[in-house]
């Protein structure tokens, strides 16, 4: 049976991606639910949670689907298929133009065969150990501020789902800003949106002196040849890709606008 998730669910959905290795949280899962409420859903079977699946509209312009999740026994059995197909039906009850996802390449055949084509690489790299940091003090980010470079950058209006994800942010100000949030497995940096590489330093700068002796995640776009110097200099190295898919949930839905050489690191898998 597909229904829809409540907080109640949080801790088998934490069951669920723990038996996947990813790194979200409690609070990642807390924040979808309260971000698109209508469009958590998950799948019982055996009088437990089984499979998840969670589609978050950007206005409707843009939605992101993430957290499609099948305990390992239960794979096979088509449910990450069944919650696609009820995922999908729910955002063309909005009437969302556009519709994409990160694939792993476990899920990358189901999403060509619902019509997602492939975009390019979005890579995970990790910083092992921040070691030394540089100690440096910016401004915390108002992501009003910065409305414009987002929405230019990303393509759509993210505004809630930044003020939910800014566990630590900071910024320089008319040039971008960068967010972090705690990982079950390593900090995450991201996301980071920025005019310049200058920046884009100076910003991971100020999360690593926030995070001396630990390992870091980092998502990056491998189209920003910059993010990826970056992440290169800085000693990271790389540690999954995956595909970025997109589906346009309108026939008469306009070209999808945004820029990458802007963004230095996504807000997560799970968001984009």
């Amino acid at each position: 049976m597909i229904r829809l998730l409540s907080a109640a669910d949080i801790p088998a959905a934490m069951r669920l991606k723990e038996a996947a290795g990813w790194n979200q949280t409690e609070e990642d899962w807390a924040n979808l639910l309260a971000a698109e409420p209508e469009g958590c859903f998950g799948l019982d079977c055996d009088g437990a949670l089984v499979a998840t699946a969670a589609g978050v509209c950007f206005g409707r312009s843009l939605a992101w689907i993430g957290m499609v999740l099948t305990a390992p026994e239960y794979r096979g059995r088509g449910f990450a298929r069944r919650l696609m197909d009820h995922t999908l039906a729910f955002l063309a009850s909005r009437g969302v133009e556009w519709i994409k996802l990160d694939a792993t390449d476990m899920g990358r055949p189901l999403y060509a065969k619902l019509g997602f084509e492939g975009e390019g690489p979005v890579e995970r790299w990790c910083l092992p150990r921040v070691a030394d940091p540089r100690p440096v003090d910016l401004p915390p980010c108002r992501v009003e501020d910065f409305a414009e470079l987002d929405h230019a950058a990303f393509g759509a209006d993210r505004l809630e789902i930044l003020r939910r994800v800014a566990v630590e942010s900071a910024c320089i100000p008319g040039e971008g800003y960068a967010m972090g949030r705690p990982g079950t497995k390593a900090p995450y940096f991201g996301p980071c949106v920025c005019r310049s590489s200058q920046a884009a330093r100076t910003l991971l700068e100020w999360f690593l002196a926030r995070h001396p002796g630990e390992s870091v995640f980092w998502d990056l776009l491998p189209s920003n040849a910059e993010a990826l110097r970056l992440a290169q200099e800085f000693g990271f190295e790389p540690r999954r890709k995956l595909v970025r898919m997109s589906l346009r949930g309108l026939p008469e839905a306009p070209s999808f606008r945004h820029d990458d050489s802007a963004v230095f690191a996504i807000a997560g898998f799970e968001y984009g």
